[in-house]
């Protein structure tokens, strides 16, 4: 897989459009599934590029957006401070910050506890 070029002045979203069509499989499949539901979640949700992979974020760092050979992996910055009663997060358990959901070919993830999880994350972030 080639990787996506960044110069300053592209626009984020643009560059998450770009990486959705390079990977041209099922993982650009799973990835824009997955933003599609970030932004129904919130759609207060603000896109970045950051580290060479697409960034949600909405009072700090929501989740990332990785591909990687076998997986799409959605890491959640404060994943270990937010509940995920449905048991989304399958990945990263084991530290005390990051939680993240390892989204292997033809799995679908629920969408409306992904979206809870999302929300979660946001409030987590934006608690006074």
């Amino acid at each position: 897989m080639k990787k996506t070029a960044v110069s300053a002045q592209e626009d984020p979203s643009a560059l998450i459009d770009r990486r959705i069509l390079e990977l041209g499989d099922w993982r650009g499949e799973a990835l824009a599934r997955m933003r599609k539901l970030i932004r129904q979640a919130d759609p207060k949700v603000v896109e970045e590029w950051k580290w060479n992979v697409p960034v949600w974020s909405h009072g700090g760092i929501v989740c990332t957006g990785e591909a990687y050979k076998k997986a799409v992996k959605l890491t959640f910055a404060k994943g270990a401070s937010i509940d995920d009663p449905a048991g989304l997060f399958n990945s990263s358990l084991d530290g005390n910050t990051r939680r993240a959901i390892d989204i292997a070919e033809g799995v679908q993830v629920d969408e409306k506890a992904f979206k809870a999880l999302v929300k979660a994350a946001v409030a987590f972030n934006t608690r006074a």
